[in-house]
């Protein structure tokens, strides 16, 4: 819906996965889940392109975008598939013309990737489940931050499903969350960059599921499996503060580096 006098505001969702039956049945796809827990203000636009199937923004439209949000993908960031390799390029780009740029778990690594920094296969194995993040930068020293009316505390629980990881930062980034699992868990490029390893934007039953998916694919054992759902089970992640920060990353105006 469109505010009289104002101008949509755009936003793309870079969609690296494709849908599970799950949640086409349960969310009508990825799409909907992402809008749901980043979206729904009026004045704004959100499109999706699915670049894990080749569809990307044409390069003339990426102006009239205030933001955009890189999903996570079964695949690994620093694979050398056209579209990922493409993805790259798109994301240099965007981080030349100082678009907004959300990256989470895939999202965060080849954003990672794209700008400098490495990244590969987990040191520690797979993470899946309730992770608690340690802040360790001051977050309010961010512009998009300054005004944020939810105080954030010294660590945070996140929905996490990865066996791969960022090694090392770009260069003038930086670290912003780590957790006993992993060393960056979140990390900043001025305020037009944020990556996220964890899945803010998931449901626990979607986790559950993928759990249940990757059980039966193989890629899990019985008993880690169970012992994620249990821990998943008894505690809760914390999507309020952690939906608040991406939507303010995302939507805090500024021009060139200035509210």
């Amino acid at each position: 819906m469109k505010i009289e006098g104002e101008k949509i505001k755009r936003y793309a969702l870079l969609l690296a996965a494709k849908d599970s039956e799950y949640v086409k049945k349960v969310y009508g796809g990825y799409f909907n889940v992402f809008v749901e827990a980043f979206g729904e203000e009026l004045g704004e636009k959100w499109d999706l392109f699915r670049v894990v199937d080749g569809e990307f923004p044409d390069m003339d439209e990426l102006i009239n975008y205030e933001g955009f949000v890189v999903s996570g993908s079964p695949f690994d960031a620093y694979g050398n598939e056209h579209w990922i390799l493409k993805l790259c390029l798109l994301l240099q780009t965007l981080y030349l013309m100082q678009k907004k740029v959300l990256g989470i778990c895939f999202g965060h690594q080849v954003l990672c990737r794209a700008l400098g920094g490495k990244v590969g296969k987990a040191n520690n194995g797979w993470d899946i489940g309730l992770r608690k993040l340690s802040i360790v930068k001051d977050f309010s020293t961010h512009i998009f931050l300054s005004d944020l009316e939810l105080e954030i505390p010294p660590a945070l629980s996140i929905i996490e499903c990865h066996q791969d990881e960022v090694w090392e930062v770009p260069k003038g980034a930086e670290i912003v969350a780590i957790s006993e699992k992993t060393n960056v868990e979140m990390f900043t490029m001025g305020d037009h960059i944020l990556g996220i390893q964890g899945h803010p934007e998931y449901t626990k039953d979607i986790l559950y599921n993928l759990i249940d998916r990757l059980l039966s694919s193989g890629s899990i054992e019985s008993g880690f499996a169970e012992d994620a759902k249990y821990k998943l089970y008894k505690a809760e992640p914390d999507r309020k503060c952690l939906e608040r920060i991406c939507k303010k990353f995302l939507k805090r105006e500024f021009i060139n580096g200035k509210i």
